[in-house]
């Protein structure tokens, strides 16, 4: 096998519920090195993935790990099998709530629809306090999880009322600690609008569309009050994701949520200023950057007025080669596309 690649056994198969009440059913393996690293776990992402593998409780299997992307069960070594294996049946009700799980047309996970789910409100404050949403430095899923067992906060706005003395009785704080923790909680009330989207857990908008909408709205209230065509009309914003935004913003619960944060001292710093240099052109990177992340280079292309792509197409203006690039090198030239290097690229956005 690659060194990112291994064989272990599955213990068990356990399902977890995201934020947005997806459920993932999770291989427990018996613990194994892949690529210098000891895993435990691995995504089967969905229940045709276990059928398509046709994976069983105490099957061997071969896991790969690639990158920074989570351990993933590759195949079934079907002739290792004994007789004791067990199929796996997917749970028809929520683990956690008992609601009835549904399976929406065309997709293929399963929900739970229930938003006062205990599972999915505990992973929606960890998305929320995460790096690139509100960046609460100390405050990880560890303590989030000490803060909701303790009923020291049930919601995001909860989180801005804390004082040191309802720490101090935890486990573990001692007052240096809390007061740390209250400092970092204090330090990041003040958020970009594009931060500020992105804790919101909207379904389908991550960092990239976050950014395409505080540029485009500038403010909260302005996006709140868009129809779904304008938002279908943004570049990168399709039909699903418009009508999931839309839909976010039309619920009381949602409203109430934002009003909540406001109302407890976060503010919503406007988006970066913008210029017109890159105006309409798209680009597209392959390879590594030296002088930044793929992300820093989206966010400049979209700060001075263009758009930032992941597949080289006949509308694509612009290939940027970093080093080891992809076989999209290929395909822009094929399709006569311009391809710059990295220096190139930073005196177009100078």
């Amino acid at each position: 096998f690659s060194p990112k690649q291994a064989t272990t056994q599955i213990k068990d198969i356990k399902v977890q519920i995201g934020r947005t009440g997806a459920i993932t059913p999770v291989a427990i393996l018996r613990p194994v090195k892949v690529g210098g690293v000891t895993i435990s776990r691995a995504t089967l992402h969905n229940e045709d993935e276990i059928k398509r593998l046709g994976v069983k409780i105490g099957d061997t299997v071969i896991v790969e790990r690639a990158g920074d992307v989570i351990p993933a069960v590759a195949k079934v070594l079907t002739k290792l099998r004994t007789n004791k294996e067990k199929e796996f049946r997917f749970p028809k009700a929520c683990p956690i709530c008992s609601r009835q799980l549904k399976r929406p047309k065309g997709e293929a996970i399963w929900r739970c629809e229930n938003v006062h789910c205990q599972a999915r409100q505990r992973e929606f404050l960890y998305h929320f306090v995460s790096k690139k949403a509100f960046d609460i430095k100390g405050l990880g899923p560890k303590i989030i999880d000490k803060l909701l067992d303790e009923h020291l906060i049930s919601q995001p706005a909860d989180i801005f009322e804390l004082e040191e003395g309802d720490l101090l009785p935890l486990e573990r704080f001692a007052e240096k600690a809390a007061a740390k923790l209250i400092s970092a909680i204090r330090d990041s009330q003040k958020k970009a609008l594009a931060h500020f989207i992105y804790a919101l857990g909207i379904r389908h908008v991550g960092e990239e569309i976050s950014i395409v909408l505080s540029q485009y709205f500038g403010s909260i209230n302005k996006l709140k009050k868009a129809s779904q065509q304008e938002l279908e009309s943004l570049f990168d914003i399709g039909g699903k994701v418009s009508e999931s935004i839309y839909q976010w913003f039309q619920s009381n619960q949602h409203r109430k949520l934002i009003k909540d944060l406001l109302k407890v001292g976060v503010k919503i710093l406007p988006p970066e200023r913008f210029s017109k240099k890159l105006h309409g052109l798209i680009f597209v990177i392959t390879g590594a950057l030296e002088s930044m992340t793929r992300t820093e280079a989206h966010k400049k292309i979209r700060l001075s007025g263009g758009h930032p792509a992941s597949a080289v197409s006949q509308n694509t203006d612009y290939l940027v080669v970093g080093e080891n690039p992809s076989s999209k090198l290929e395909k822009a030239k094929k399709l006569g596309v311009k391809v710059i290097k990295e220096s190139e690229f930073l005196e177009m956005i100078k």
